[in-house]
């Protein structure tokens, strides 16, 4: 598994592939955040839609929601904000493992145990892929809404947003370390 991973980031990590990469996922992220989520909160009435509520929901407030949106708001997330959130798992998953690889490559710690942190982008777009399909299936069973459907939906839209702050976090933690040692190279350079 390890060499498997070391091998895709190895392959993919071109400087200009995962800044393309990177500047694709956030054009999209941008798309989602300004245009269709929203078109679809629009009929919301100040509710927050499923893929934005990182501590989760239940089954009343699921309801409320899906009342509230009404017959056209719901067929507005089912057509415009679905599809575009189908996209975006897989483009964050590979930008930001492939973002991480990158700078852990910098580092000269792409052959450790580090590199696994690389898996949390793509745990948090498979995530959210299933937390679509759960959306997806309570969109078009409404109003036959089951709580177990909505309980595994609710999981996967917490392990997406738990996983997303973990890799942030991470990110962060390497792109500081990583700081630290090109400030003491320069630092012990100008020493010499």
């Amino acid at each position: 598994m390890k060499l498997t991973l070391i091998k895709f980031i190895e392959k993919n990590i071109s400087g200009k592939k995962v800044l393309g990469l990177f500047i694709l996922t956030n054009l999209v992220y941008t798309f989602m955040l300004t245009v269709t989520i929203p078109n679809t909160m629009e009929f919301s009435n100040g509710m927050k839609l499923l893929d934005m509520m990182p501590t989760g929901y239940d089954l009343n407030y699921v309801s409320e929601l899906f009342t509230s949106l009404g017959e056209n708001g719901r067929l507005t997330y089912l057509t415009n904000q679905i599809p575009v959130d189908m996209i975006y798992p897989l483009l964050f998953g590979l930008s930001y493992c492939l973002l991480l690889g990158y700078f852990l490559k910098k580092m000269n710690n792409l052959n450790s145990p580090y590199i696994y942190l690389c898996l949390i982008p793509i745990i948090a777009g498979i995530a959210d892929y299933l937390e679509n399909i759960g959306i997806i299936t309570m969109l078009k069973n409404y109003p036959e809404l089951k709580e177990t459907a909505v309980y595994t939906t609710n999981i996967f839209s917490v392990i997406k947003s738990i996983s997303t702050s973990i890799f942030f976090i991470a990110l962060i933690v390497v792109l500081i370390t990583l700081g630290i040692k090109v400030l003491n190279r320069k630092t012990s350079a100008n020493t010499v």
